[in-house]
């Protein structure tokens, strides 16, 4: 058989290197769940997506999401890239909008001038984190308790225990450590002082899913954007800096319309392309 068409798509930015990769193999309808899943730990990416037809009429296309550690039924930052592959590739949406089928169901997503921004999906989970958990982000975080401003659990296909802390340099300085922690998943969240080029500095672990700190993370700034938007921590529209403590420069930009709708959004470029050589 021959080789698939492959592309590295680099995320949140508009220069290379500078955002989150996400690998992307397309037509791989053929491919079993083993061989995407080895694919995946491979890469070694924080996710890797595989193009499918779709199972609806409503959708453009499907996408399966892998990281090292298992499959995910939505990511963001996949989600985009993997819009973007599509696109590049000679993917011709129905309508105006892409539609993209997943684990959650159908993810809308909207084209801007040299952007892409999902729908973020309705959370599966939105509430604070029990006494045991906050605990356990606390420690593991190495935070002072007295920093955490808020804290929630929110879920909208990954589940991320998420901490508002009282600044971004304090977000900055964490040195996480999961040894023997419970935390799979953990965001932090603080503000820039106001006037600053991103209004807040966001962090994201997921040691649960083989993934030590993602560069920059659409699911979890989706999330977080839900919940601050919501509770007027944040302005209905705002942007986000993540990668930082990684040299990446991420910026993802977050926006509530009138109809309460979360959009996230960012630059999208392509880093790689050629072949991957997985049905042989």
């Amino acid at each position: 058989m021959p080789a698939l068409r492959f592309s590295q798509v680099d995320v949140f930015t508009t220069e290379p290197l500078r955002g989150n990769p996400v690998a992307v193999v397309h037509d791989a309808d053929d491919l079993t769940d083993d061989r995407m899943a080895a694919f995946a730990r491979w890469t070694n990416l924080s996710e890797t997506t595989f193009l499918l037809r779709p199972t609806t009429p409503d959708a453009d296309y499907r996408v399966r999401i892998f990281t090292p550690g298992g499959e995910l039924p939505f990511a963001g930052h996949p989600t985009l890239g993997t819009c973007h592959a599509w696109l590049a590739a000679g993917g011709r949406p129905a309508g105006d909008t892409v539609v993209q089928e997943c684990g959650v169901g159908l993810v809308t997503i909207r084209r801007g001038d040299g952007s892409l921004a999902f729908a973020a999906p309705a959370p599966r989970e939105d509430r604070p984190l029990d006494d045991a958990e906050l605990a356990a982000c606390v420690a593991a975080a190495g935070v002072p308790a007295d920093a955490v401003v808020d804290h929630r659990l929110l879920d909208n296909g990954p589940a991320w225990a998420v901490l508002l802390v009282d600044s971004a340099a304090r977000v900055l300085d964490v040195r996480p450590d999961f040894a023997g922690s419970p935390v799979g998943k953990l965001g932090l969240v603080g503000p820039h002082a106001p006037g600053a080029p991103a209004a807040f500095e966001v962090r994201g672990f997921a040691p649960g899913i083989g993934v030590p700190e993602d560069p920059v993370t659409g699911s979890l700034n989706a999330s977080v954007g839900q919940w601050l938007t919501r509770t007027g921590r944040a302005p209905d529209r705002y942007v986000a800096a993540q990668g930082t403590a990684l040299g990446r420069a991420g910026r993802v930009h977050v926006e509530r319309d009138a109809d309460g709708q979360v959009w996230v959004g960012g630059a999208t470029v392509t880093v790689l392309a050629g072949d991957a050589a997985l049905t042989g």
